[in-house]
């Protein structure tokens, strides 16, 4: 009979994004990393996934959802590492509940998702199923878990009808359907130059190209799109939005804001944690292009992050806000483009040397 176990000594770190910090914790846990243990930053730029989807519906609450990377980073950054990753979905709680004890009784830490209106140490109502944490251990005789947040420095004592539910999600964007990671890690990392040029190509195409929808599905909303036409659909759709009522422009200006710097995002909507990862890229490798790459993230993540500081400026008149937001709002169209043009300029360099 399963009584429980703890994980001894897991090197979690605060992260500023769930995905990616997660990710961080557990390559250090697998001693994996090209020069020590890595930043959170490198490691989402190598999951190859930065994205844009921009919704807005009556129908969502809050009426606006942006999100700045795409659908499957915690499947791509295992493989393009040389690892094996197995995505577990099921309805029934006991067998989800079974793939992570048995992943924690044999010592290894379990990845799954968990609405974070579920989660009582976030103290949140707002809804939102696809948020990574990490269950190293649990306790059924107490009937908790041992889970590892981005957003928490400690080790959170979950109840298991709590994580149950979190686990049973229906909520926005998708259900979590008990959904659970088994990554088998390679024993050695790939050369670093090899694994950024491929993740800067796949960035590059999910931002000029998507082939899929990403984390949610725009056609479903009033105005929507991704990649690159998202960028031009939200800088169109500001304009709009100074003949809604002040009510309602509220919402989506903080909304907007929120989504941009709060959301789990590290600030700038992915934007900065790209730019911390390929100025360690850089580092690593000496790649001059890449370098450029890592000061046009910056600056796009600077612009994004001004977008979001005049949308909340409570004490400047709701007119003067939108109007302030549409100015800045027209300028991210130029630096995505720019970005994406330095994430192929980058990739191209890497492989002409990676050889």
């Amino acid at each position: 009979m399963h009584q429980g176990t703890l994980i001894q000594d897991y090197p979690h770190r605060m992260g500023g994004h769930c995905g990616s910090g997660a990710m961080r914790d557990l390559l250090h846990w697998h001693g994996l990393g090209w020069d020590g243990p890595p930043d959170e930053g490198l490691v989402f730029a190598l999951g190859g996934a930065l994205g844009l989807s921009y919704l807005r519906s009556s129908e969502l609450v809050p009426p606006l959802y942006l999100v700045g990377r795409g659908a499957d980073f915690e499947v791509e950054l295992p493989l393009r590492l040389g690892g094996l990753v197995q995505v577990l979905t099921t309805d029934d709680p006991d067998e989800g509940w079974s793939w992570v004890r048995d992943e924690v009784d044999a010592g290894r830490p379990s990845l799954v998702w968990g609405d974070i209106s579920e989660l009582p140490y976030l103290r949140v109502q707002l809804q939102m199923s696809r948020h990574d944490i990490v269950v190293i251990g649990y306790d059924e005789a107490k009937n908790i878990a041992f889970v590892v947040d981005n957003d928490r420095a400690e080790v959170q004592e979950v109840p298991l009808e709590a994580l149950a539910r979190a686990r049973a999600s229906l909520a926005f964007p998708q259900p979590t359907r008990h959904c659970t990671y088994r990554i088998t890690w390679p024993r050695a990392l790939p050369t670093i130059g090899g694994v950024a040029a491929s993740a800067f190509s796949q960035s590059a195409v999910s931002m000029r190209d998507p082939a899929q929808h990403g984390i949610a599905d725009p056609t479903t909303a009033t105005v929507g799109g991704e990649g690159l036409a998202a960028v031009a659909e939200l800088a169109d759709d500001v304009e709009t939005w100074a003949d809604l009522p002040d009510d309602e422009l509220e919402i989506l200006l903080f909304s907007l804001g929120a989504f941009i710097e709060k959301a789990g995002t590290g600030g700038g909507l992915f934007r900065r944690l790209l730019a911390d990862g390929c100025a360690e890229v850089a580092r690593l490798t000496g790649d001059p292009a890449t370098a450029e790459l890592a000061v046009a993230a910056a600056r796009c993540a600077q612009t994004w992050t001004a977008t979001a500081r005049v949308a909340i400026q409570r004490e400047a008149h709701i007119r003067a806000r939108v109007a302030a937001v549409a100015s800045m709002a027209s300028r991210l169209p130029e630096v995505e483009l720019r970005l994406v043009e330095s994430l192929e300029r980058a990739a191209g360099s890497l492989n002409s040397t990676d050889r």
